[in-house]
């Protein structure tokens, strides 16, 4: 049995971490921020518009005030022109939970950046290093010939690959034929030579807290809701300061999040308004959809059907997820909001 309040390691040595997944809108910041007046946590961000400076209103990062009470790690740690990949997050967020149980404090991993979580739990293959120049030879190709043609070639040269990397995925298509090209194998030999996950498995005693809208309309209504906020927050002077700075592109990894690749193009004159508007709901339910799914495949999580406690306020939750973690509870726990 993990032990939350006065925190220790199991009997095989590891020390308790949760991990507080969920699709966008869910809650899932005030339902860690909760938690972490009731127990001693150490909040580490599992998000990647988070880790930009900037990338605040429409990332729905916690303001100055929230972050100054309760520390978050892995954000505000890149500036918008530099990438920040899935391998960067593993290695980051591991010494982020090195240094939590250093301290005596239990990692408390929350976001809905579900390809971070498989890294962290799964591990990451170590593929070649971004090379500027490939990548900006094949972004000419894509322009120039469209996604459809690169998954063409990336299907006759790596099927494996092409059938679980869409066309629309332009930035997983991209280092597919960037590594492929590279290091002459095909980017599915390298997920195979996948390095080990076992050190945060052997080093940490992992629960998995999944926080999920108990009615899919509910969650769509509550998506407008927010984007509407954020666009009577600033969203759209956010974006125009990016934009003005002159050095961004929408290419780039921190402006193709959901929402400031749509105000990206509202700005650039691209889609009026209320299309901006439109666009930016309909990828947003798009994303829910992707991570809903993700959650109801994690090995951790498929029994439960995504089904548990109906629990709408945040103080309620974190009482019932407070009490399961020093229970006799050892397995997932479910929350619906």
């Amino acid at each position: 049995m993990a032990h939350f309040e006065v925190p220790r390691a199991d009997a095989a040595g590891r020390w308790p971490a949760l991990l507080l997944m969920g699709p966008t809108a869910t809650g899932k910041t005030e339902l860690a921020l909760a938690l972490a007046e009731r127990l001693p946590v150490a909040l580490i961000s599992v998000d990647s518009a988070m880790v930009y400076r900037g990338l605040d209103i429409g990332s729905a990062k916690p303001a100055p005030e929230v972050l100054a009470r309760h520390p978050h790690a892995l954000v505000d740690i890149r500036d918008p022109a530099e990438p920040y990949s899935a391998a960067d997050f593993r290695r980051d967020a591991l010494a982020a939970m090195a240094a939590a149980r250093e301290a005596g404090r239990v990692p408390l991993l929350v976001g809905g950046t579900m390809l971070y979580f498989n890294v962290l739990e799964q591990g990451i293959a170590t593929m070649p290093a971004a090379d500027a120049t490939l990548r900006a030879r094949l972004e000419a190709r894509l322009a120039e010939e469209g996604a459809d043609a690169l998954h063409a070639e990336l299907r006759r040269d790596d099927p494996t690959a092409a059938a679980r990397i869409h066309p629309n995925n332009r930035q997983r298509l991209l280092r597919a034929l960037e590594v492929q090209a590279a290091s002459g194998r095909p980017i599915s030999w390298w997920w195979q030579a996948t390095a080990s996950a076992a050190v945060v498995q052997q080093d940490f005693a992992l629960t998995h807290v999944a926080l999920v809208p108990a009615e899919r309309s509910v969650a769509h209504a509550r998506i407008e809701q927010r984007f509407d906020g954020m666009l009577a927050a600033g969203l759209v002077d956010e974006v125009r300061r990016l934009k003005d700075r002159g050095d961004l592109e929408p290419t780039l990894p921190a402006l193709r999040a959901v929402g400031y690749r749509q105000v990206w193009s509202h700005l650039a004159g691209v889609i009026d308004a209320a299309e901006m508007r439109r666009q930016t709901l309909v990828a947003t339910r798009g994303l829910l959809r992707r991570q809903l799914t993700w959650l109801r495949r994690h090995p951790q999580l498929v029994a439960t059907g995504l089904r548990g406690q109906r629990l709408p306020a945040a103080a309620d939750a974190a009482a019932a997820v407070g009490a399961s973690l020093n229970s006799d509870h050892s397995g997932p726990i479910v929350i619906e909001r």
